[in-house]
């Protein structure tokens, strides 16, 4: 099944969600809130679209955000929806393939004209970026946390739901900053993949660097995916850094880098963005990833941290799925990132209800010390279409999971 339309009406029954890693159980949840979808809209509904990869090959991610974005929006509407009004989430699977998501942009804001639209891709994001602005009626977020998104002048109905990737490194590096305590400057490598995705922080990296008065010892660029490392391990041995950052992958080859490095016993410390900080990791390395760290933008569900909101989405876990003990990361990030959907309506109707794009843009730019109850650690402000803010984890393989190894830290 290639496609899969998925509208949550109300407070729809969600049984049996899927544990982590359990595609198929997802899968099965799409099809059975989907087909038949309504097309004919309540004037005072909301609605959010979507457009995610329950297939193909960032199936985990997509399944969980679906159901991260899902479940808000179920549990919003038990709780009285946005201001009174309903909202109602429609997406269909894309298979993480740019013209398949762009297709189902089309139909979907045809059919249902959302004022949201959850995005899978930075391709799909940037391919769509001309027909937002002229449709004038819809704002995007989504899955991706490419710089170049968070560009109110090129990328106007545009917002990321976290720091971009250029601020992930941006944070990495003011802790490597904050870690040093005299003598020779922190050396630091960056390690990433041949791609867009890969390349996105780099410059902005290399100028930080030499900002904060840290030492860039090597800078490696490799193919996504398992590939063979060994001469690039050899090249890091030789420039010993303190600090492995890396950056476009979401697994391999970061695990053979570990491995490696530590077997030939260099006390390098590894460090990753968004991406590889879930428990794939943790899971996949095993016993060598004790003590990776990297920049994560929100509390883990598993964490100790509480709040109303975050105790709101495990308390909408323990009702739907009593036996799930942990959500993803995306699904956190899609959770927080209905919360800022559900904040620029709210503002927009208060300013007098007039729900167009450039309307939202004013309401999501307002956004100044908003307490997100718990999901971040800090006040956020998105005047800047991103939310640079994170905190530093590592991670305590003998409790299978990450813990805080910082404090919150705020780029200016």
């Amino acid at each position: 099944m290639s496609r899969i339309m998925s509208t949550v009406q109300g407070a729809a029954s969600r049984r049996d969600v899927l544990k982590y890693g359990g595609a198929a159980a997802a899968l099965g949840l799409a099809l059975k809130t989907g087909f038949g979808p309504r097309i004919a809209l309540a004037a005072d509904e909301i609605v959010i679209g979507g457009s995610l990869p329950m297939t193909g090959v960032f199936a985990f991610a997509g399944i969980a955000g679906h159901q991260g974005l899902n479940d808000y929006v179920e549990w919003l509407n038990e709780n009285g929806g946005i201001d009174g009004r309903k909202v109602r989430y429609v997406m269909e699977d894309t298979g993480y393939k740019v013209d398949v998501s762009v297709a189902a942009f089309k139909k979907i804001t045809a059919a249902h004209k959302p004022q949201f639209y959850f995005g899978d891709s930075t391709g799909f994001e940037k391919a769509i970026a001309s027909e937002l602005n002229q449709l004038g009626s819809t704002v995007m977020s989504g899955a991706s946390f490419a710089s170049e998104l968070a560009d109110p002048q090129r990328y106007p109905y545009h917002f990321i739901a976290g720091p971009s990737y250029a601020e992930q490194v941006g944070i990495l590096l003011e802790y490597i900053k904050a870690e040093a305590s005299g003598g020779a400057a922190p050396k630091v490598a960056l390690v990433y993949s041949d791609t867009e995705f890969g390349r996105d922080p780099i410059a902005s990296a290399k100028a930080r660097i030499k900002t904060l008065g840290l030492e860039l010892v090597d800078e490696i660029v490799t193919k996504p995916g398992s590939v063979d490392v060994s001469a690039e391990v050899l090249k890091l041995r030789r420039s010993r850094p303190d600090y492995v950052i890396f950056h476009g992958y979401v697994l391999s080859p970061i695990n053979e880098f570990i491995v490696q490095m530590k077997q030939m016993g260099l006390k390098t410390k590894f460090m990753g963005t968004y991406y590889t900080m879930d428990k794939l990791l943790i899971d996949q390395v095993g016993e060598p990833s004790d003590g990776f760290m990297g920049v994560m933008p929100y509390n883990y569900y598993d964490s100790d941290a509480n709040g109303p909101n975050l105790d709101a989405m495990r308390a909408y876990t323990r009702k739907v799925a009593p036996d799930v003990t942990y959500r993803p990361v995306p699904y956190v990030a899609s959770w927080f990132t209905g919360m800022l959907f559900t904040e620029i309506a709210r503002r927009t109707l208060a300013a007098g209800g007039d729900m167009s794009a450039k309307a939202m843009k004013a309401a999501l730019e307002s956004i100044e010390g908003w307490d997100t109850g718990g999901i971040m650690g800090l006040p956020v402000s998105l005047k800047g279409h991103s939310v640079p803010v994170g905190r530093i984890y590592q991670v305590k393989f003998s409790e299978k999971r990450y813990v805080p190894a910082s404090d919150w830290i705020a780029l200016t």
